[in-house]
């Protein structure tokens, strides 16, 4: 059976309207680090022709040598920029940094990702291969939403989320910002694009000791 690991794991859901407090486990992800608008910025569109091909080869050598098949995870990202306004609410994608994510079934080991990756470099066809890595992302504690529509409606989310929720909820904000894009922007309308939004958080008292 194809195994959908959005549903084995609990904090890949979100509920539209409210935000959740949920800790993340430790988990492993295929990560392609950039600068840019993402609309725009040629090193964004090689880092998806990069970070696709290695998720889809890690897919069908675990069908092909384990007999275990799953559903390759929805795109996510980190995102952030010297000043979190030029994110936030000035949205000036120019002074974006990011970092891709694709997440990595447990069952991988280090033997099936070296062969993914000389598949994927015999194959010629993904630019930043040699900047793709793999590393563990421990986000423990997180304040997260669902939120339905364009990402560049996404400002006044973030605001109530940042400004409103996290102080009043006792918690200060540590890592960065993550979306996980749980929708295929190339088919589906944008008033429909549905997205995790996610921020690393921790306890006011304990960040303060």
């Amino acid at each position: 059976m194809k195994v959908d690991l959005k549903k084995e794991l609990g904090t890949y859901t979100a509920r539209r309207g409210r935000f959740d407090v949920v800790t993340v486990p430790p988990l492993r992800y295929l990560m392609v680090d950039g600068h840019g608008d993402p609309n725009t910025a040629e090193q964004y569109r090689d880092a998806l022709q990069t970070i696709y091909p290695f998720a889809y080869a890690l897919k069908f050598l675990s069908k092909r040598t384990l007999d275990r098949d799953y559903t390759v995870m929805p795109l996510e990202a980190l995102w952030w920029a010297d000043d979190m306004a030029a994110f936030t609410s000035a949205r000036d994608k120019s002074q974006w940094s990011w970092t891709l994510l694709n997440l990595v079934p447990e069952w991988i080991t280090a033997e099936h990702l070296a062969t993914a990756r000389d598949s994927v470099s015999r194959k010629g066809a993904a630019p930043l291969l040699d900047s793709l890595r793999v590393e563990t992302l421990d986000e423990g504690l997180c304040v997260q939403t669902l939120h339905v529509g364009s990402y560049d409606d996404e400002a006044p989310v973030l605001d109530a989320l940042h400004n409103s929720f996290v102080p009043e909820a006792g918690l200060v904000m540590t890592g960065r910002h993550h979306e996980i894009y749980l929708s295929d922007a190339r088919r589906t309308a944008p008033e429909k694009l549905r997205t995790i939004l996610r921020q690393p958080v921790a306890r006011a008292s304990a960040a303060g000791a």
